[in-house]
């Protein structure tokens, strides 16, 4: 096929021809046949090599990155024809998240040789993405012809949630006990379940349990491969009529609270299960809980009716439940809080699906209202309340002194 700049010299051949016809200069009329004949003998001269014996491979610097993670995506193409390739344009694909199609130009590309080409990503949307699929254009010298392939072959991208780090406090002005016992209060269950047995030689020391060994006097060591182990459950109220569509920022901040607290249960050696509005409960290892949270979209589902029923049927003593989503309606809240009695440690993270910072009066009003009902009547059932607006980090609110709503309204 013709490229813009070959339609362009074709038609300036043929008018050259026309006027070279109506003066009767036979020079001008070769010059103009000539000029119009370049395009197509580029064309024919495109068309007889063999452009579909390129192969390419595509190579990801990581296959799984945090948000603003700059990333390599390396192009390997091979010429499996023993000619010369002509010119390349390389066109790959990329999400309009990730940004524009990213284009490259190769030359010189010798037979059975290969060459490689790169480019960079700056991903800054959470989500899970297809990079391809590439398309290649054969090009003569002069651009004005080309032959097209497309190669459908793809390669996944998976940007996780931001996951902020809940051990430490974001400054020294933030008091340094506040989040371990904040921690320690949503973990306890993970010391409420392990076996003690006697000493063998050969053990690690390190998981001597010393105050056994105080109270009995011998050596004891704590074994943490227990048939009976704690579980933390991760449950994010995905309703686009809570929290918004997917990409807003109440929405961004829902899901990276989720995987900045589901972490931590992680690496305090708990279990963890995801459970949304529209899916029940998966256990997933720490890997693939970001990669299921890089997923989450938001969904229609009007009530949570059918949620609380499989949140009740998955409730333990022993595990740990984590509701993250935006206040609930006051209709909402006795079921929420009747299918969560039978958990362990409760933490409620709200979030504001607006900025009551920035939003009028009334709406201000609203938002704090409901907020406060919310608090209130979880903190009544037990529950643990963090309140975020979207643009408020966890980890601001996660080192800052328990709330005391039942005090305050008292």
């Amino acid at each position: 096929m013709l490229t813009p700049r070959g339609v362009t010299l074709c038609v300036a051949g043929i008018v050259m021809w026309f006027i070279a016809k109506i003066v009767g200069s036979p020079g001008l009329e070769v010059a103009g046949i000539g000029l119009a004949a370049v395009p197509f003998l580029a064309s024919v001269t495109i068309r007889s090599g063999k452009p579909k014996q390129i192969a390419v491979r595509r190579r990801l610097s990581e296959t799984r990155v945090a948000p603003g993670t700059r990333m390599r995506v390396g192009l390997e193409v091979e010429n499996l024809a023993t000619s010369p390739a002509p010119m390349l344009l390389l066109e790959d694909a990329l999400p309009s998240p990730l940004g524009r199609p990213a284009r490259l130009v190769l030359t010189d590309l010798r037979g059975r040789g290969s060459r490689e080409v790169s480019y960079s990503l700056l991903p800054q949307a959470r989500g899970v993405y297809r990079i391809g699929p590439l398309t290649i254009d054969a090009c003569d010298a002069f651009g004005v012809a080309r032959r097209r392939m497309r190669l459908d072959a793809s390669e996944e991208l998976v940007v996780t949630p931001e996951v902020e780090d809940l051990s430490t406090p974001p400054d020294t002005s933030s008091g340094r006990g506040i989040g371990a016992a904040r921690a320690r209060q949503l973990l306890r269950s993970g010391d409420d379940y392990y076996t003690m047995r006697a000493y063998q030689e050969g053990d690690d020391l390190r998981r001597i349990h010393w105050p056994s060994v105080a109270k009995t006097g011998q050596l004891m060591i704590r074994q943490d491969e227990t048939t009976r182990r704690a579980q933390g459950l991760v449950f994010i109220d995905n309703r686009d009529t809570a929290l918004g569509r997917e990409h807003t920022p109440s929405f961004e901040r829902a899901v990276s609270a989720a995987a900045s607290v589901g972490i931590l249960l992680l690496r305090a050696g708990f279990s963890i299960r995801l459970a949304t509005s529209e899916n029940g409960a998966l256990t997933f290892s720490g890997d693939g809980f970001l990669d299921a949270l890089a997923g989450v979209a938001s969904t229609r589902i009007p009530s949570l009716s059918a949620s609380l029923t499989a949140l009740r049927a998955a409730s333990a003593a022993d595990t740990s439940l984590v509701l993250v989503g935006a206040p609930p309606a006051s209709q909402e809240l006795p079921s929420l809080v009747r299918s969560a009695a039978g958990f362990g440690p409760r933490l409620a993270i709200l979030i504001h699906p607006a900025d009551p910072a920035s939003a009028p009066p009334s709406r201000r009003e609203q938002l704090q209202a409901r907020a406060t009902h919310a608090t209130l009547t979880l903190a009544r059932g037990g529950w643990d309340c963090i309140v975020l607006s979207p643009t408020t980090r966890l980890a601001d609110r996660w080192h800052r002194p328990l709330d005391r709503p039942l005090a305050s309204s008292a």
